[in-house]
């Protein structure tokens, strides 16, 4: 008779760990029912279609973004007079320093990038409709705060780059009447540049990315988790629906009968392990495509501009595309000037902020205004192809052309002329040659041509697109 040998510690410690661990997990599920809750969540179905893993590129460029937030904020000065010292004393002098403030940098961009593309793929594919407007808005609301937050952090390095920005905003808040001494002095505390580093550091490092990581979760999370997603259309299964409509002559059947089979039958991969497997492997190709551009491609180096001097020469670096239509908008407007009362009204400087405020104001409530003028309001969970929403696709084209004249705006400098100081007195440095200068007559010619362009190329891109969408949905 064999006598039993007793286990090997590794074979104990193994058995141990699994009983304990299987202990605790019904330990918690007796008190709270999670198996109850867990099991149907794990079996959701997703889609599998690339385009609605736009959103996730978003999400885990925004958790690169905190991480390497972070880890500057450790050593980051935000004293107007130390600012500069510390960007630069980060990008050179601390190890991994450059390569964080490059991936903080290359991060963000793809996190703009990422909500641009996840927002025309929804808008074309009408996707906000009902039930999904909330989603929807949350969505615009996102987008502004990125865009807030991607300028306050191009302005924290305090560099001749940053505080020209601020200096132009400074410059737009003072032309507002009545409230704009006010909002200068709450936001600079007094004269340039005050103290708007340390309050432009509060904002970015605590108040804006308190609200993204709010709504950024209910926004890709709970909400889009608690309802259904939306499906990609069948082209059989559409053209059969299209013969029975025009067979029966119904045309709300068609929609009808669409969403009750978008009700009854979803496609997709489930939770786990499909769609875990395939998101793991989104963050880490996002993260791996985002180090790999932090690493080989550098931007912002803020020793070459040099620290804040008034009345230097700004750097000759060209806006992100992001906030190059608002300073293309500024260069296509005219310097009108209205003077009433003794005050001199500068409402070209106007123009450009309430051109984006309409813009986010219509985007924001865009899917009201389309159930409104279309008299749809039926649920939605089949996406539609672009050609078979002409209008819609046709203002999304003429909005994408309009903003491109005016970042076009940002293309071509006038050439700066020379400069020449008073007998007895040091010749001033030359002025850094931008991307592309020409000279001032070409330059105007240009401004014209934007000028007329911006409202020509819309109308031309509005009517093109829905002809062609016409077309094809014929």
């Amino acid at each position: 008779m064999a006598t039993p040998t007793k286990p090997k510690r590794r074979a104990r410690i193994v058995a141990g760990s699994a009983k304990a661990a299987v202990d605790s997990a019904i330990y918690l599920d007796d008190r709270l029912p999670f198996a109850r809750w867990l099991r149907p969540q794990l079996r959701k179905l997703f889609p599998s279609h690339w385009s609605f893993l736009l959103g996730e590129l978003a999400l885990y460029s925004f958790a690169l973004l905190v991480l390497t937030g972070t880890f500057l904020t450790l050593f980051y000065k935000p004293n107007p007079d130390v600012a500069f010292a510390s960007a630069a004393e980060i990008s050179l002098d601390v190890r991994g320093g450059l390569l964080m403030r490059q991936l903080h940098h290359w991060s963000a961009t793809v996190f703009v990038l990422a909500i641009v593309a996840h927002l025309c793929r929804v808008f074309f594919t009408g996707a906000f409709r009902r039930p999904r407007e909330l989603t929807w808005m949350l969505g615009v609301v996102l987008f502004g705060l990125v865009l807030f937050e991607s300028f306050l952090g191009v302005s924290l390095p305090g560099d001749q780059l940053a505080m020209a920005g601020l200096r132009q905003a400074q410059g737009l808040l003072l032309s507002i009447p009545l409230v704009g001494t006010y909002l200068s002095a709450f936001a600079f505390d007094g004269g340039f540049p005050g103290q708007v580093l340390p309050r432009i550091f509060v904002t970015h490092v605590l108040l804006v990315p308190g609200i993204l990581m709010a709504v950024v979760p209910l926004h890709a999370l709970v909400l889009t988790w608690r309802q259904k997603h939306t499906e990609r259309r069948s082209s059989r299964r559409e053209s059969e629906e299209r013969a029975d409509d025009e067979r029966s002559g119904r045309d709300h059947e068609h929609e009808r009968k669409a969403t009750a089979d978008a009700q009854g039958r979803v496609t997709g991969g489930p939770f786990f392990p499909y769609f875990a497997v395939k998101n793991g492997a989104t963050a880490l190709f996002t993260m791996g495509a985002i180090a790999a551009l932090a690493t080989f491609v550098r931007v912002n180096p803020v020793w070459e501009h040099g620290a804040y001097s008034a009345g230097g020469h700004v750097p000759s670096a060209q806006p992100f595309w992001y906030s190059g239509v608002l300073d293309g908008a500024q260069r296509l407007v005219p310097p009108w000037e209205i003077a009433v009362g003794g005050y001199v009204l500068q409402p070209g400087l106007w123009i450009p902020p309430l051109i984006l405020t309409v813009f986010f104001g219509i985007l924001l409530l865009y899917p009201f205004l389309e159930r409104r003028f279309t008299g749809d309001g039926d649920n939605h969970h089949l996406l539609d192809r672009p050609s078979q929403a002409p209008v819609r696709t046709a203002l999304g084209i003429a909005v994408i052309a309009f903003f491109t004249v005016l970042w076009a705006g940002t293309w071509v400098s006038e050439a700066t002329p020379p400069m020449h100081s008073a007998p007895g007195f040091p010749q001033p440095p030359a002025a850094p040659h931008a991307l592309l200068t020409v000279p001032h007559d070409t330059y105007t010619m240009i401004v014209i041509g934007l000028r007329v362009a911006v409202f020509v190329v819309p109308v031309a891109a509005f009517l093109i697109a829905r002809a062609v969408c016409r077309r094809r949905a014929g």
